[in-house]
């Protein structure tokens, strides 16, 4: 990996973030594209928003992005610029929790600190047989407790970065590697017939819907954008207009001064998936006329469509507009 081998905290922290909830496959290219434009943490406190969501879009959890703009900018006013290295420290940034704070503590000093993300929470609970939904307090308190107690003295980093590859690619979700497991022999859930069952998960509910209607407004090449708030779903990011279901073209442009409307087309409608629900868009193309003195809505501007490869768009969005 690009940040292995390295000591340096940024890297490692910078690292760590992106592969929370991301896969390794995915973050590699973001991270090498990062450090090419950020290469330390002065660099990035220094960013404008806009650039550091325009390099994150595509890679979602967009309240990442955020954090380490915010991160950076309190490494640089509070610790000079220089990156710290104490857990205390780096555990009280933006968007780092006790287990990133540990490993990149580790990967830097070499110092003892257990981790438990989720890969580490699977491998401890098969095997040492844990139970109990893995994301309840009792259960995570209990996973804690084993990752304390096996954190060896010496060699910490290979112990750590060993124990995340373990669960990344052999002590996998689904279809674990055991024949190539190098611990297998002492697995409790291996031994006992429950790979299936280890780790515990809550009951699942019912995914809710939301269902939307979203604006691709063209005039000349260009399509109408509105920046979103900080908090919610795609935060800070730039997207299209969004209306209740069954909103007419008509009404919309009402709201938009100096915009008429020349033809509308319903585009075929997709999903996407959020934590915690599901966004069901239908978008709806305008053709609009709008005069070249016509003032902006609040908050909003006009992107040629040519430009939109490199913009601070989500990923459902982009691609759509990619389509046009």
């Amino acid at each position: 990996m690009p940040w292995q081998g390295t000591r340096d905290a940024y890297r490692l922290w910078l690292s760590e973030v992106m592969l929370q909830q991301t896969q390794v496959a995915t973050v590699i290219p973001y991270y090498e594209r990062f450090l090419a434009r950020f290469p330390d943490v002065r660099a990035l406190a220094a960013a404008e928003d806009e650039a550091v969501m325009q390099l994150w879009s595509g890679l979602g959890y967009y309240a990442r992005a955020r954090n380490l703009l915010k991160a950076a900018r309190h490494v640089v006013e509070r610790h000079g610029g220089v990156f710290p290295t104490a857990i205390e420290a780096v555990a009280e940034l933006p968007g780092v929790g006790a287990s990133t704070a540990a490993a990149i503590v580790a990967f830097s000093t070499g110092e003892p600190h257990a981790i438990l993300d989720g890969n580490v929470k699977r491998v401890f609970a098969r095997h040492f047989g844990v139970t109990g939904a893995v994301d309840s307090r009792e259960t995570l308190e209990g996973l804690w407790a084993v990752a304390r107690r096996e954190l060896p003295r010496q060699h910490v980093e290979a112990y750590t970065q060993g124990l995340m590859d373990l669960g990344a690619t052999v002590c996998t979700r689904t279809m674990p590697a055991c024949n190539r497991c190098p611990v297998a022999k002492s697995c409790v859930a291996r031994e006992t017939d429950r790979i299936a069952e280890l780790p515990g998960r809550k009951a699942r509910r019912a995914v809710p819907l939301r269902e939307i209607t979203m604006f691709v407004a063209l005039s000349r090449g260009d399509v109408l954008l509105f920046r979103r708030p900080d908090k919610g779903i795609w935060g800070g990011l730039w997207s299209l207009p969004e209306a209740s279901v069954g909103t007419s073209p008509d009404a919309w442009l009402a709201a938009q001064p100096g915009l008429a409307l020349a033809s509308a087309e319903t585009l075929p409608p997709f999903e996407h998936g959020f934590t915690h629900f599901r966004l069901a868009v239908t978008p709806v193309l305008l053709r609009v006329r709008r005069p070249r003195t016509a003032p902006l809505p609040p908050g909003s501007l006009w992107l040629p469509l040519a430009d939109i490869t490199g913009a601070a768009l989500p990923a459902p969005v982009k691609k759509l507009l990619a389509s046009l």
